[in-house]
Order: C-alpha cells, then structure tokens, then sequence
C-alpha cells in the first residue's frame, strides 16, 4: 500500500489568496442574509422555495463530493486496493463537499434559528423525503471527518493513536458507504411528489434510481477531474495509468443510466417530446449529449490512458450531471406566472462556497499526509517514485 505524506510549501499563493477573498465576501453576504432575511439577498419565492443554493450546494455540490463515497465502494467493498492512493485525496474533498453543503442548508431556511427543531423526535417528520436527507446528510458529514481522522493523527497524533484509528476504520467506512446510497437516491425521491411541477422529460418514478446511478458517476469523474489538477499544478507524474481504469467504471455506470432514462421515457410514451418541449428539449438534448459524449471518448483502451482525453471525459460528465440536477430542480420546475433567477448576493455566495472548499483542499493536501509519496505504476503493486513539486508549482497554485 502506497503512503501519505503532506505536500508541504507556501500557503500564500495566487489560487489561495483568491480564494480567500471570494470567501470573505461570501462571508459577508451570508451576515446580511442572516441580519435581513432570505429576500434581501435571494431571488425566491412562494413560487420557487428552492434557488440556486439547493440546486447547487445540496444536489449538484453532494454529487460532486461522492468521490469519496465511490472510491470506498470500490477500494473496500470489491477490494480494489491497488486504487488506495486515490482514496484520501477524494476522502478530503468529500469531507469539504458535504460539509460546506450542510452548511449552507443551515442559510436557505427562512427560521433558520429554529434548524435544530430537524434533529429532535418531538418536532421532527420522520416520514418526510426531506428528512431523511436532511439527517443522512448530517451523519454523513461527521462520518467523512472520522474517515479522515487517521491522517489528521499521523501528522500529531502519537503513533498508538494511528493504530487504534486505522484498525476501526472499518465501521466510518461501513456507514459511509451505506449513507450517501440512501440520500442521493432520496434527492431524487424529493422531486417524484412535486408530479406535474417537474416536466414530463424528467418527472419519473425512477428518479432515485438515476439521481443514485448519476450520483456515482459523478463521484467516479471527480476523482480524475481533481486528479488532472493536482498532477498539472504540482508537476506530479501522471496517474492516467490507474484513472484510465477506472474511467471504465463510468462508461458501464452511464451506459446503465442512460438505458434506464431512455427505457423509461419509451415505456412512459413520452420520446415524442424529446423533439417538441421548447426550451425544455434543448436542455434536455444537450444534457444526455454530456452524457453520451464521455461513453464515446471512453471507448477505446487508447483513450482512456490519454490524459487529456481522460480529462474532458470528466467534465463532461460533471456538467452532464450538474445539469441535469439544475433541470430538475430548477430549469424543469416551476409554476406558471412564478419565474426565478438567481441574484448575483445568491451567485457570490455559491461561488464563495466553491472558492471555501477549494481554498480548504488546498490547505489540507499541504499540511496532512493526503496525496501519495508513491503509487502504482502500471503492474499491479509495484511503484513509482513521485517527483518532488517543483518551485513554480508550489508557488503558482
């Protein structure tokens, strides 16, 4: 098994120091909206009770964090273990994901003094989708924090402390894999009863089963996606060797989703309005092309240990799944007579959570053990040597 170690370097960089003002002025705009009210920064109403903070920070943002989730069903359910240097990385950004989209439920209740009510049995609605969510997601968050505490302890922590962490780690990463399959399938739940709201192309009894689906693929194309990133802005060999492997992973998870979509809307009798929705047939068009585009560019062995191809085959699928949860939340839903943009307060408060969890990986992958000091070369269990970070990266990223 490869090992840790912290990457080291300054903390005061371009990337770290603009990161670091669009969360303060996130911070800013949050103390408003916490002083005058959801309507002096946000566009919602009695029409659209959910904005961009939902449809970002909670559906789009949790999918995007199930890197962790998707590398732990991997590496220790089907015992996978050459792909284990790629678990902390995409544990930490889980960890910042999840965490970051609790919080900023915590902005988008309008009596949001009154947010401690969910967790207690005399107030809460247990037959509620939402609450579900709600506490799976808040479980989920400490749970991510327990799996990381080993590497938090093996940077000072005695080593007895480390022992006794990694040889429970079983049961975090047990629950962990149990808690994001039952809340990204209930994200999908959540719109079903909406009914007409939602727009036939995307209204479905089978929502749980491709917000679920969907949800691992996501997971799956971050970690390239974060991967292509540390390897570019550290000057860190290329793990297209083992991304490429896993890259398969998600041309048979889309494949699965996209036969599961189309069946559906065949047996529904709705395909007739794929071509005929208005605006709503080129969101969804352009959607499953996203979709569609990573399974064609993933084909090949040839491409799939191409970097750059490897790449956009990530963002592809990222977008693809960004946006058909902004479809379903947003796009796709709605009242007539009620219309909802984002306010640019609601905009800078997302991006503000984007540049927080940034800025926080960062920081994490410099001062704990996260990223491998070696890993797997192309023969399973042997190991590459990684090259120290150049100067211009260390001070560039």
């Amino acid at each position: 098994m490869s090992k840790a170690a912290p990457l080291g370097g300054s903390y005061i960089t371009k990337t770290t120091v603009i990161t670091a003002i669009l969360t303060v002025i996130m911070g800013a705009l949050l103390l408003y909206r916490l002083v005058f009210g959801l309507g002096a920064v946000t566009n919602l109403s009695n029409g659209y009770g959910f904005g961009l903070w939902i449809a970002y920070d909670v559906f789009i943002s949790t999918a995007f964090a199930c890197g962790g989730y998707s590398m732990a069903i991997l590496v220790y359910i089907f015992n996978r273990g050459e792909y284990h240097p790629l678990v902390r990385p995409a544990l930490i950004a889980s960890a910042f994901g999840y965490s970051l989209g609790g919080m900023s439920i915590m902005f988008d209740v309008g009596r949001y003094w009154n947010a401690w009510h969910l967790f207690l049995p005399g107030w809460a609605n247990p037959t509620s989708i939402m609450f579900e969510v709600a506490c799976c997601i808040a479980a989920y968050c400490m749970v991510l924090w327990v799996e990381f505490a080993p590497a938090i302890a093996e940077r000072f922590a005695p080593p007895k402390v480390v022992a006794i962490l990694k040889k429970t780690a079983f049961i975090p990463i047990a629950i962990g894999c149990l808690l994001p399959t039952m809340h990204q399938s209930s994200l999908g739940s959540l719109l079903i009863p909406a009914g007409y709201l939602v727009h036939p192309l995307w209204q479905s009894n089978l929502l749980p089963v491709m917000a679920l689906s969907s949800a691992i693929c996501m997971g799956y194309s971050i970690v390239i996606f974060e991967g292509s990133l540390v390897t570019e802005a550290y000057n860190r060999p290329s793990e297209a060797h083992m991304l490429g492997k896993i890259s398969r992973l998600i041309s048979g998870l889309l494949i699965f989703y996209l036969v599961v979509r189309w069946g559906n809307l065949a047996y529904a009798g709705k395909l007739g309005l794929v071509l005929t929705s208005g605006k709503y047939s080129f969101f969804f068009i352009l959607e499953n092309l996203l979709f569609v585009l990573p399974v064609i560019l993933l084909a090949t062995q040839k491409n799939r240990v191409n970097p750059q191809l490897l790449f956009i085959a990530a963002v592809s699928m990222l977008l693809a799944g960004a946006l058909y949860r902004l479809d379903l939340v947003l796009i796709a839903y709605g009242r007539e007579g009620w219309h909802y943009f984002p306010s640019v307060g609601e905009i800078l408060i997302t991006v503000g959570f984007v540049a927080l969890e940034i800025l926080g990986y960062i920081v994490c992958v410099k001062l704990f053990p996260v990223l491998s000091s070696h890993h797997p070369a192309h023969g399973k269990g042997s190991h590459t040597v990684l090259r120290a970070p150049s100067a211009a990266a260390t001070t560039n990223e």
